[in-house]
């Protein structure tokens, strides 16, 4: 079988999908700290078209990769589909399965677990990788922090889910998303009032007009707040998106002139 070599192409399909993460994960950021829940589901669905596009092509290659590269061991590439194309066959399966829950409006949650799982698995993928011997790439370093860059933003994004979805199911049913806590001091203050409804009055005295009820849930309007500790864990993922992005053009950067000078010297 002919070596068909599509590395170029597969170092740009993992810088897109890692500068689409990190952009739409900003956006997403923004618009929660805006309190804008159409804005959140605008971006969210906007994502899933070019990395639904992205996620096909790349899972596409990657299971092309997992049957056709099994080289005789004699070539000394037996090995390469494991070490390569495990990884982006889980990415192209986690970008497939984004685009599926974004446009269908489902919970985030269970695709951030995948990327969770995913990410745990890709770095561990690119530690063996770099302590391989004899390394697996003439770029030992570099593929280890690529694989380590993506796998952190696979970490990241579980939390930053949960998050969303927690402001998402809130928001859009009229509660206000990150009040916790008020649920109890409003139920104290109830306790005040119904304490004081049974108090005996003495004739003649008027009674006075109870307060009014607090009620935490719908909060009052403007009593929105986004936490440090929850734009904390949105912000990590873009932010992961973002460094993957740049080891990924990185990456393209250092292997691209091999590549294509060894193509080059094989030309007729």
């Amino acid at each position: 079988m002919a070596f068909l070599d599509d590395l170029a192409l597969i170092e740009v399909l993992l810088a897109l999908a890692a500068a689409l993460f990190a952009y739409g994960g900003v956006r997403v950021w923004y618009a929660i700290r805006s309190n804008d829940p159409a804005s959140v589901r605008g971006v969210l669905r906007g994502l899933g078209v070019p990395l639904g596009a992205v996620g096909v092509l790349t899972l596409t290659i990657a299971v092309w990769g997992e049957t056709a590269w099994p080289f005789p061991a004699a070539d000394g590439m037996a090995g390469y589909n494991i070490f390569f194309f495990d990884p982006l066959a889980l990415l192209g399966l986690l970008l497939v399965a984004y685009a599926l829950v974004a446009t269908l409006s489902l919970k985030l949650e269970y695709v951030g677990l995948l990327a969770f799982v995913s990410g745990a698995v890709t770095m561990f993928y690119g530690w063996t990788g770099y302590t391989a011997s004899p390394a697996f790439t003439k770029d030992p370093l570099e593929t280890f922090l690529l694989y380590l860059a993506f796998g952190a933003a696979g970490l990241t994004a579980f939390p930053a889910t949960v998050v969303v979805d927690h402001y998402l199911g809130r928001a859009e049913s009229g509660r206000t998303p990150f009040a916790f806590g008020q649920a109890r001091r409003a139920g104290a203050g109830l306790r005040r009032v119904n304490a004081r409804a049974a108090q005996p009055v003495a004739p003649g005295v008027a009674v006075p007009a109870p307060a009014a009820s607090v009620s935490a849930d719908p909060a009052p309007e403007g009593s929105f707040r986004f936490p440090a500790w929850a734009q904390t864990l949105v912000l990590l993922f873009p932010l992961f998106a973002a460094i993957a992005a740049i080891a990924a053009f990185a990456y393209f950067g250092v292997t691209l002139p091999g590549h294509l000078g060894a193509g080059a010297a094989g030309a007729p």
